[in-house]
């Protein structure tokens, strides 16, 4: 846990820290700034549930009041809220751009970058308005009694609500999380339309040594169906474990600690698939080689 928690923060670190400086160097594109508010949401879960899950699973106890409960977890709820949005805006966003520009999303694509940072500001107010309940029913291990259940967590525990409210709240959760993957996942299945069509198209048109696969806009494509590919994949196990976990009449530690490194694995991996498909990281390590005299900023 400790090793993924080091490698994944370094990672989205790294992008935060590398993304900002062409940000505030260069005109930055607006593929840039959503993968640093992909970043942020990552660094942002990473910390926020890792280093506590850490901690308990080191055998720490009673770490935590209410409040820490409370805020570390609603931040976490929120990360995970940002990931999921800012994934399903990445995707939209290279749909639109690699599209025909003769079709119906011309007009869309000019304004598209406009949209950008309203986008953020609606994902924030959103995810942040659906997990206030974390600021609600969660409580510190000091202030436990016979009321209240523990939490998968080791460290806060769940204030019992009423079925009405745990239907709600799953329904709500739900929904969102259906609306970004459906949304993401037609994304996804446009682009490799488009793509699978462009190939086909200019294929005559390149000779061998030239490939339609070395164009940007295939590369930040094929970038960005990864990037959904893997949080559905990674998505879909989560939701399948965590069915099972709570159906199982005798809870296995072995199974649930699992549950708990592999629900970071997006956020861990992802920002070293963004680290290998960016071209632009490959001047940054020549430049930054000891071979090299450049000073990088």
């Amino acid at each position: 846990m400790l090793f993924q928690i080091n490698i994944g923060v370094s990672g989205n670190v790294f992008l935060l820290l590398f993304y900002s400086h062409v940000i505030t160097s260069h005109k930055p594109s607006s593929s840039d700034l959503i993968l640093t508010h992909l970043s942020l949401a990552n660094t942002i879960t990473l910390l926020t549930r890792g280093i506590p899950d850490t901690l308990s699973l080191w055998g720490l106890r009673n770490f935590l009041d209410t409040s820490g409960c409370k805020i570390l977890m609603y931040l976490y709820r929120v990360g995970r809220g940002l990931t999921i949005s800012t994934t399903c805006l990445l995707s939209i966003f290279q749909a639109v751009t690699i599209s025909p520009g003769t079709s119906r999303w011309a007009g869309v694509k000019a304004k598209l970058p406009r949209w950008i940072l309203p986008s953020f500001i609606i994902f924030w107010i959103l995810n942040m308005l659906i997990e206030v309940n974390m600021l609600i029913v969660l409580i510190g291990p000091q202030n436990t009694g016979h009321a209240h259940t523990p939490q998968d967590l080791k460290y806060c525990f769940l204030v019992n609500t009423t079925t009405r409210a745990n239907l709600i709240l799953s329904t709500v959760l739900s929904l969102r999380d259906l609306f970004f993957m459906g949304l993401m996942s037609a994304a996804s299945s446009y682009m490799v339309f488009v793509l699978h069509r462009h190939h086909r198209l200019v294929r005559h048109l390149h000779g061998p040594g030239r490939s339609p696969s070395v164009m940007p806009e295939v590369r930040a494509a094929k970038r960005v169906i990864a990037l959904v590919t893997l949080y559905v994949l990674l998505y879909g196990r989560q939701t399948v474990m965590h069915s099972i976990i709570l159906n199982m009449k005798k809870k296995l530690s072995l199974l649930m600690e699992s549950h708990q490194v592999l629900s970071f694995a997006f956020a861990t991996i992802s920002p070293f698939l963004m680290i290998h498909s960016d071209r632009r990281m490959r001047k940054f390590w020549k430049r930054d080689s000891p071979a090299s005299n450049v000073e990088l900023f």
